[in-house]
């Protein structure tokens, strides 16, 4: 799939429109993201990918058009994991209602500013190296492990270096001072919690790329799909939070579904990459019709098994091993 520079350019100028846009209308006036104004963003963020995928099939091709949407429902399901996350940084900095759309914004666009550098060198290490694909797949194995286990939890936050760096460079305003991220008081310049919490969003969304970049990198060579793919999913998932931000906690068995998509694509780039050095037989390959397929029903099933085994509990969360008596 050859992408001319024009296409390129087009193309990030439009998220950088897209960005501008939310950044318009939530600076405009801060307020609480009522549920019409999220499920407004949140269609027409699908809306835009789904336009966009359906323009790459007619003008690429239906394979590349599949690579597009299976790419992009895998980010988007990925993605959901760092809602937990969000929540967790954004209670533990206390984050006024009101701002909180704004550190979402800025933190998922500095992320995918991040993401568009992994994205890059990935694609030149994909290009010339095979021996890459076994690396990404044992990567995607290992997170779907700890996934399933559920390592990757935690109901803390603990700030990273990025952050402790921040604090050591600034002085911290004791409170927010609106929209600002830092003021100048006294011939000093001080930045503000948010700026913080920006940070934390940013950073903590990047940490989330080792699982994500490998992964979609087993749907779709192609950079230009996979840097789309990745925007689409981060630009809808600001809305998102505060959509299924309520809903999160009934989606029990979503991790389960997670770690089985992870565990799925990490196989299929190490049997892509055994047939790369010809290795095996052509029918060990997974196409992406197949990819596609496992994905929506792993999800469907895993959403569909969460929100019955919720609705069947008494008080909407199911019992684990820890409430159940011997």
């Amino acid at each position: 799939m050859s992408v001319p520079g024009w296409l390129w350019i087009f193309t990030l100028l439009g998220f950088a429109g897209w960005f501008a846009l939310e950044l318009a209308v939530g600076g405009r006036r801060p307020h609480e993201v009522r549920t019409r104004e999220a499920v407004g963003w949140v269609a027409f963020s699908v809306l835009a990918a789904i336009v966009f995928g359906t323009g790459v099939w007619v003008v690429a091709g239906h394979d590349y058009g599949v690579q597009f949407f299976t790419g992009y429902l895998t980010e988007y399901s990925l993605s959901m994991d760092n809602l937990f996350v969000f929540m967790v940084i954004l209670s533990a900095f206390a984050v006024p209602t009101i701002y909180q759309s704004r550190v979402l914004l800025i933190g998922i666009a500095l992320a995918l500013l991040m993401r568009g550098v992994f994205i890059a060198v990935g694609a030149a290490l994909v290009a010339k190296f095979v021996w890459v694909f076994f690396f990404f797949g044992a990567i995607l194995l290992w997170t779907a492990m700890k996934v399933a286990r559920g390592e990757d939890e935690t109901e803390e936050y603990h700030e990273n270096a990025l952050v402790r760096r921040l604090r050591a460079r600034f002085p911290i305003t004791d409170e927010f001072q609106g929209t600002k991220l830092t003021v100048r008081a006294d011939g000093r310049r001080f930045a503000t919690p948010l700026l913080l919490v920006v940070v934390a969003v940013g950073s903590a969304d990047l940490l989330f790329a080792v699982d994500s970049i490998p992964a979609i990198f087993g749907i779709t060579q192609e950079p230009f799909l996979v840097f789309t793919a990745n925007a689409f999913a981060l630009m809808g998932l600001r809305q998102l939070y505060f959509l299924l931000g309520k809903l999160a906690d009934k989606l029990i068995y979503l991790s389960y579904g997670l770690a089985v998509i992870l565990a799925f694509i990490g196989v299929k780039l190490m049997l892509h990459a055994v047939h790369e050095y010809d290795k095996g037989p052509d029918w060990l390959e997974i196409n992406n019709w197949v990819s596609l397929a496992v994905i929506v029903a792993v999800l469907a099933i895993t959403t569909v098994a969460s929100l019955v085994a919720t609705r069947r509990s008494p008080n909407g969360i199911p019992p684990t091993p820890d409430t159940v008596s011997p």
